[in-house]
């Protein structure tokens, strides 16, 4: 079990969504939590729900500047939670270059960004917290996510090697890969998506596992099971699976 007593978290897409609800469950641990997303009204109404102490920081995950800023604003931290995200359905006979490098940049490169204001410090000190948001849809390449699943799976080999790098150090890597997760962005998909969780029930899961000392999560347990299953097929079995048909 975590002691959460006099840490401070921040979260990073906490405005809406899984973010923020995992927020209000970490406020909920006793830790004092810096809330940060684009929205400065959403990030207000946020923080006045929550139990415990926070620190409004709005941040634009895609401009530098803005982060530099942000991480100044924010301080010195124990744990960094990292769930911002854009995400569009979007096919290759649909391609659209420009949602493509923004989902890119902010799921992936807006991480980079955040993790070189916060990582070296930890480094130095020996001490520190990483949680980072992968999905289920980064294992393998799927219909109908190009850009967002290309974008989780840089971020979760990024979590990996963070975890490989630092696995004997007193800095702690988290990678969590949900599923489906009722949101604005998921509304609006038109395709059944299996297994899908409401907010509250996944952020709950998701500081469940902030709570112990194992790197990964895939949640909800059935649909990543067969998710990763399908990593050990071979290729012409999961492409005549999951392939557009003619």
């Amino acid at each position: 079990m975590r002691d959460w007593q006099g840490k401070r978290y921040w979260i990073v897409g906490a405005s809406s969504g899984l973010g923020r609800d995992v927020a209000k469950e970490i406020s909920n641990t006793g830790a004092e939590v810096i809330l940060s997303a684009r929205s400065e009204d959403d990030l207000n109404a946020l923080a006045g729900e929550l139990s415990g102490r926070s620190t409004i920081v709005p941040m634009d995950v895609a401009s530098a500047e803005s982060v530099a800023k942000a991480a100044e604003a924010a301080g010195q931290v124990d744990g960094l939670v990292y769930l911002a995200g854009v995400y569009w359905s979007l096919g290759a006979t649909e391609f659209d270059g420009e949602k493509v490098a923004m989902m890119l940049d902010v799921n992936l490169t807006g991480a980079a960004r955040v993790l070189g204001h916060v990582l070296p410090s930890m480094v130095e000190r020996d001490q520190g917290h990483i949680v980072l948001t992968g999905s289920l849809s980064g294992f393998r390449g799927l219909p109908n996510a190009c850009g967002y699943g290309a974008s989780k799976a840089g971020l979760m080999s990024l979590a990996e090697t963070l975890h490989a790098d630092l696995i004997n150090t007193g800095v702690e890597v988290q990678l969590i890969n949900p599923g489906f997760i009722k949101t604005r962005l998921t509304d609006k998909n038109e395709f059944k998506m299996p297994f899908i969780m409401e907010p509250e029930i996944a952020a709950r899961e998701f500081v469940e596992h902030m709570n112990n000392d194992s790197f990964a999560k895939n949640y909800p347990w059935i649909f990543s099971t067969a998710i990763r299953s399908m990593q050990f097929l071979p290729d012409w079995l999961y492409y005549r699976l999951v392939g557009q048909k003619p």
